[in-house]
């Protein structure tokens, strides 16, 4: 395929069910890429948008990573990226790194919509991947619990109920954003609604110190939780390694991280253990597909099983992923982040698993706010 027109957007998000509360600024990106393949009459057209947490990538992607995949030629995803990272140095990943794997989750949409295949379908043939199609659905937990600000136990409450009613039997809150007395107390609104061991996952968005790390490490400890999450500075593997000591239960780190030599820092200093901790990194903000599969296969050269990977997210991307790549399960948003996060309109979790659209592409088209907002491109 050849791509003949690139569209990108900033868009606001909301952390909230309500998106109306204010959610401090955050954006993401959002490209219509157009290639020269027709199917029924109709130029393909691929989307994406720049996950979760990273802001939006506009001039990254409009000054210097779309013109170079208009000026490559015929191309499929991978000799797209490697079009789009011509020239670039080792290391200095920053946000260059999200610019790609936007436009890269976009190249995977329209391969798999000309292949006229479900994304995972594609890529279980790209991959080799021989596990049946059919049992594509993955482990999935809900993720939202942002501290609100104002009435926060009340919403607390309410919103984990109602990932309740959604079917979900696991979920992640936020913690950090309020003094450690506090989190424990939204942890037992949590608990009550997801009550028993390794439910509940919680995390602290990088945000604590050493003190405060190992402090809440302590407090932890004899909830059970489902894993303690990006604990402190995405680099201080000193603290995390310092906290994997005390701490039993399963840790997750990575989703911060953003390179295949990173992960391997991590896994060398950052002492976490292979035979339980949660490798968090986002396939997006690795530089999409081809970055994240450089992780994983270095990962697994030093001893880590793909079970032990959970990518980031929320969204209908990473499910794809991790039901081709036979990964450990899938965060997914169901409230928060509007109208990127959670399953297809009318998808629902069964028995704790999710499963990605059978439509071609990623399936953006079959969740409707979010196929208008890409139509406005």
């Amino acid at each position: 395929m050849r791509v003949i027109d690139i569209r990108e957007r900033s868009i606001d998000l909301s952390r909230y069910r309500d998106p109306s509360i204010p959610s401090g600024g955050l954006t993401t990106s959002i490209v219509a890429l157009t290639t020269d393949a027709v199917r029924n009459g109709r130029p393909v057209i691929g989307y994406g948008f720049a996950s979760m947490g990273r802001f939006a990538q506009s001039g990254l992607i409009r000054e210097r990573f779309a013109p170079r995949l208009l000026a490559a030629g015929d191309v499929d995803p991978i000799t797209a990226w490697t079009a789009m990272m011509k020239g670039e140095k080792p290391g200095g990943h920053g946000e260059r790194c999200v610019a790609v794997g936007t436009l890269d989750m976009a190249l995977w949409d329209a391969a798999a919509k000309i292949a006229d295949l479900p994304l995972h379908r594609l890529l279980r043939q790209r991959l080799g991947n021989e596990s049946p199609a059919d049992d594509a659905a993955v482990p999935a937990y809900a993720s939202g619990g942002y501290l609100y600000p104002s009435d926060d136990p009340g919403h607390l409450r309410d919103e984990m109920q109602a990932l309740r009613d959604q079917g979900y039997d696991k979920v992640k809150i936020k913690i950090g954003a309020a003094p450690l007395a506090e989190d424990l107390k939204r942890i037992e609104i949590a608990l009550k609604a997801f009550p028993g061991p390794h439910r509940v996952a919680v995390d602290a968005m990088n945000s604590y110190d050493a003190r405060q790390s190992l402090d809440a490490a302590k407090a932890l400890a004899p909830l059970k939780l489902m894993w303690f999450e990006d604990i402190c500075d995405p680099l201080d593997f000193d603290v995390q390694s310092r906290v994997a000591e005390i701490y039993d239960e399963p840790v997750a780190a990575g989703e911060a991280l953003f390179s295949a030599a990173e992960a391997v820092l991590l896994d060398r200093h950052g002492g976490l253990r292979r035979d339980r901790d949660i490798l968090l990194f986002d396939p997006v903000h690795c530089y999409g597909l081809p970055g994240y599969l450089t992780i994983i296969e270095a990962l697994e050269a030093r001893g880590w099983s793909r079970r032990s990977f959970w990518p980031h997210g929320g969204h209908l991307f990473s499910l794809h992923l991790a039901s081709a790549l036979g990964l450990g399960g899938v965060e997914m948003n169901p409230l928060s982040f509007a109208p990127f996060g959670g399953l297809a309109d009318g998808a629902a979790i069964t028995e704790g698993h999710a499963m990605p659209p059978d439509a071609p592409g990623i399936g953006f088209e079959r969740k409707t706010h979010l196929a208008a907002l890409f139509a406005t491109l």
